[in-house]
């Protein structure tokens, strides 16, 4: 099942990449050209950018777009290139100053640290680099950018989360998994609608800010960390949040009343220390496909009837003394 925080970024890059045909009739600026030379030497000279030779139009290039009426490159997208490992990112993206995008995946020998000279990239608003091994910082330099998608997942980054990520005013979607980010979560990192906020796979500890149980969240997945405390307050029918993903940490409260988001579509509390019973708000989710409650300290009997139907089991195994349907049946004294 294709979830709406999946197809989100894959719509806006589509987007971005559908350009127009006519794109090769219009040369490039020459300080950009001059720029993305320096970037393919820097990366080894790939096959992948095999069409980026001099005294050519770069709007015609592969893996990049032109604007069509000032020849500016405004998105550059780099992936699987086989750059041999310990390839810096080439900072001479700084010199693109009308990049608004730019992706950088699946290169694992790609390394060392996002450049300084990122912060100059003040049209920047979606920054992908995912399954590298970049190191370093979260770079709080950024907020020099038009970021609303930040996208660093499956890298090799450590240290704290930057607060001053926070002055970003269109940041809405943040993904940082996998990576080695310790140290706390920032408050009031994401803003405007549909917003993401993605942190699983990482060392992070504290408890969850109370600005995520406001706005318009869609998705919090903040799975495989260390985080403690109570996060009732994520619970609210009224809320929009469609996906909730909190397993394998150390959080600990009554689940017994929690009011469930009517919209939720994907709801992991397994591994953690929840206490009380299943409640009885989750009948009323008739679009929840994932339910997992599992390893944790539930108890009494798990209700029955409307969406109930959907989940079997395996949602609710080794708890402290659950009992009813799918589970066996509850002792009768």
């Amino acid at each position: 099942m294709a979830y709406p925080w999946t197809a989100l970024l894959s719509s806006a890059f589509l987007i971005l990449v559908t350009a127009p045909a006519a794109l090769s009739a219009f040369d490039c600026n020459a300080g950009d050209r001059v720029a993305l030379l320096a970037v393919k030497h820097a990366l080894g000279s790939p096959p992948l950018l095999a069409t980026w030779l001099p005294n050519t139009n770069c709007c015609a290039w592969d893996n990049l777009y032109c604007d069509t009426t000032t020849g500016r490159v405004y998105n550059v997208y780099i992936y699987d290139a086989g750059v041999a490992p310990g390839t810096p990112v080439p900072a001479v993206f700084g010199d693109l100053p009308f990049l608004e995008s730019l992706s950088l995946e699946d290169m694992p020998g790609l390394s060392g640290p996002i450049p300084p000279s990122f912060a100059r990239l003040s049209r920047l608003y979606l920054l992908w680099i995912s399954n590298t091994s970049v190191s370093g910082q979260v770079p709080a330099f950024l907020v020099g950018t038009n970021l609303s998608a930040l996208t660093l997942p499956n890298n090799k980054l450590s240290g704290a989360i930057p607060p001053q990520l926070a002055r970003l005013p269109y940041l809405r979607y943040l993904d940082l998994s996998g990576n080695h980010l310790s140290g706390s979560i920032p408050p009031g990192l994401l803003h405007g609608e549909y917003q993401f906020l993605v942190l699983s796979n990482n060392r992070l500890s504290g408890e969850i800010p109370a600005s995520y149980g406001e706005g318009d969240v869609n998705t919090i997945d903040l799975g495989r960390n260390r985080l403690s405390g109570d996060p009732a307050f994520l619970f609210n029918r009224t809320r929009p949040t469609v996906k909730l993903d909190l397993s394998w940490n150390e959080l600990g409260f009554d689940l017994t009343k929690a009011e469930m988001p009517w919209k939720m579509e994907y709801l992991d509390l397994s591994h953690n220390r929840l206490r009380g019973g299943v409640p009885k708000s989750l009948k009323d989710l008739y679009k929840l496909r994932v339910l997992d409650l599992s390893y944790n300290m539930l108890c009494g009997e798990i209700p029955t009837g409307r969406a109930m139907a959907y989940h079997d089991a395996a949602s609710y195994l080794h708890n402290k003394c659950l009992c009813g349907t799918p589970l066996p049946p509850c002792r009768r004294l």
